[in-house]
């Protein structure tokens, strides 16, 4: 499994990078509107504070049963027109759209939760696919470009949709107050324009973006014949978690530590806040609300930066190494996520976010960079929806043990879970010294 070779494959232009990663653009738009605004939707709907990361476990749980299953289906797709990856893309936008629709208005948790399940599946049925179309599309040398234009429509998707409650309230009149314990209209507003950006992005990317055929047709086809086996499938997804290969299984210890970060940076920045800087913890009150719109402005400036660091993240890579590049990133993502615990001012807040920002720039585009180069070019689907359980698991580890430290350990006050998250992103900073990165290997 170790030894890979990778054909050689044309560059492309910066026009076809930006057509075929522009679904990102909608992808994060969705996924923006659902970290910003989830916890608030639950609090709104009367979750209490130690249930919350247990109601986000939707979200993860739906990865772990999607992700592989949809890189190895799309692994095993071809057809003449549509191609591979981009059936995926298609059929994801669509269902993703109508959950943007529903979840603001959910009218009980128990629907909230259904649907963020619904949002979370679709999310992924989009997104693993267009991980894989950067491996299929490009040749190891421009895979870094690649990811790094991912990482910036990612980040400008992720600022506008993050920015649109505060908009809409500050700008546009629409009332940011619960009414009978619903979402304001803020809030649902802003959800049906991610419904309507989503899927306008992901269909251009569907059809502005082209894709080759297995070099060896009649072969894929036969293979292809095999795979609609329900046991040869089951057989072929279970047996990967035995090959993977040594670089993957290191980037997962990484990638534990990192998610554990994020998880706890989009569950409790809202209450943490609250708490910490407009002294409310009732989600009703004007300043829990006011809260929640100014995460909204938090979340903008590090997805914006994340947005405008993408395109230096190469250059940082090559001047020394992707595994130093994205250590360095994450060791100052983790001081400054921790960092907010001293601030009480909400303009201040602004600058642990620029640190939080570079490492999530890091985080869109060096593992699967360093992963890319690992992988057999023919499972590249598989290995990564496979390589998303270790984004999947340590949020369903955080949303089991969260909420208990939160309420026992440090008094429901949310912002000591944000200083336990930029501990978690150090150690990863850390185990990233010891990845071994194909690319270094092969320049040796």
């Amino acid at each position: 499994m170790e030894m890979q070779t990778h054909t050689l494959k044309p560059r492309l232009s910066f026009w076809q990078l930006w057509n075929m990663s522009f679904g990102f653009f909608g992808i994060q738009f969705g996924f923006a509107l659902q970290n910003v605004n989830t916890s608030r939707i639950f609090a709104t709907l009367g979750t209490s504070m130690d249930d919350l990361a247990l109601v986000w476990l939707a979200a993860p749980v739906t990865g772990l049963l999607v992700q592989p299953v949809i890189g190895y289906l799309s692994d095993n797709t071809w057809h003449p027109t549509w191609g591979r990856r981009r059936p995926f893309f298609f059929l994801g936008a669509v269902l993703a759209a109508t959950a943007l629709f529903l979840m603001p208005n959910s009218v009980a948790i128990w629907m909230a939760v259904a649907v963020l399940w619904l949002m979370d599946a679709s999310i992924n049925i989009s997104m693993e696919p267009f991980r894989a179309f950067v491996g299929d599309k490009l040749d190891t040398s421009q895979q870094t470009a690649g990811f790094a234009m991912q990482t910036f429509l990612i980040g400008c998707g992720a600022v506008i949709a993050s920015l649109l409650p505060i908009i809409f309230t500050n700008y546009l009149g629409v009332s940011n107050v619960p009414v009978g314990g619903g979402v304001p209209d803020s809030v649902r507003y802003s959800f049906y324009i991610g419904a309507a950006a989503f899927i306008v992005a992901v269909t251009w990317t569907v059809f502005t973006s082209t894709e080759l055929p297995p070099p060896d047709l009649d072969r894929f086809m036969a293979q292809r014949r095999q795979s609609r086996n329900v046991g040869v499938a089951l057989r072929e997804i279970v047996g990967g978690f035995g090959d993977m290969p040594k670089t993957m299984v290191q980037l997962a210890f990484v990638q534990f530590f990192t998610w554990i970060a994020l998880f706890a940076l989009w569950i409790y920045t809202g209450p943490a806040i609250a708490d910490n800087v407009y002294n409310t913890t009732d989600p009703l009150s004007a300043g829990y609300q006011d809260a929640g719109n100014w995460v909204g402005v938090m979340f903008a400036v590090y997805n914006g930066l994340s947005a405008l660091a993408a395109f230096a993240l190469p250059v940082l890579a090559r001047a020394t190494s992707r595994k130093a590049c994205h250590a360095v990133c994450l060791a100052v993502g983790g001081l400054s996520l921790a960092s907010v615990f001293f601030i009480h001012d909400k303009h201040l807040l602004m600058i642990p976010m620029l640190g939080v920002g570079l490492a999530w720039a890091s985080v869109l585009t060096m593992p699967y960079a360093i992963l890319a180069a690992a992988l057999p070019a023919n499972r590249m689907g598989y290995y990564m929806g496979l390589f998303n359980f270790f984004v999947v698991i340590p949020q369903v580890v955080s949303g089991l043990v969260l909420g208990y430290f939160t309420k026992h350990f440090f008094g429901n006050h949310a912002v000591f879970t944000l200083v336990l998250g930029g501990v978690s992103m150090l150690i990863a900073a850390v185990l990233c010294v010891f990845v071994t990165d194909k690319a270094d290997l092969a320049a040796a």
